[in-house]
């Protein structure tokens, strides 16, 4: 467990939701109280209430701090090549979602008790899949034959392999790269499968 965050490292509400977020991640939300965050905050427990009236006020905040899935699509889309542009976009992903783990970790448990989370973290599931539907009509330059199947599918490919990433090790497959799978993708869609 860490102390209390440097007074100095921010303005004291980006303290209290990094403090609700490592200790969130440690405890889980109903086991921590707002006077713990105040304290790993370095704050008074009156100003954690002033920025955020309700403790379920912390959590809608935390999910607005997940990263937005903003994918540069010219560096990105190989027209004509399915394969490198999904390994390209799924490199991206891979290093959006990582940079969240932690966080995306903690709203996942708590989105069974909170529809708020469950709802942000379905809105992220379907940017998720536009972000790959896009990717993939621009490889195949507009063809939009089975394209929503494979969006799903590696959206879900994509989040399983994210959710499950912090507890893997090297070897398993949340960490390792999934060129042979992207590669059975683009085949099924030339294919026409889907």
């Amino acid at each position: 467990m860490t102390g209390p965050l440097d007074p100095d490292s921010g303005p004291a509400r980006e303290r209290i939701l990094a403090a609700a977020e490592e200790l969130f991640a440690e405890r889980g939300f109903d086991a921590t109280p707002t006077s713990r965050i105040a304290e790993r905050a370095g704050v008074p427990k009156g100003l954690v209430h002033y920025y955020f009236t309700r403790k379920p006020d912390l959590l809608s905040a935390l999910v607005e701090r997940l990263p937005q899935e903003r994918v540069d699509r010219d560096a990105v889309i190989v027209p004509g090549d399915v394969t490198e542009s999904l390994c390209r976009l799924v490199t991206v992903l891979d290093g959006m979602l990582g940079a969240s783990a932690t966080l995306s970790h903690l709203l996942w448990r708590e989105a069974d008790t909170h529809p708020a989370v469950r709802d942000a973290l379905h809105d992220r599931f379907d940017r998720l899949v536009g972000v790959i539907r896009d990717v993939v009509l621009g490889a195949r330059e507009g063809d939009p034959r089975g394209v929503e199947t494979v969006a799903l599918l590696l959206a879900s490919a994509v989040s399983y392999r994210h959710s499950v990433a912090r507890h893997a090790d090297d070897e398993s497959a949340a960490k390792t790269e999934m060129t042979r799978e992207l590669r059975f993708l683009a085949e099924a869609l030339d294919a026409g499968v889907g």
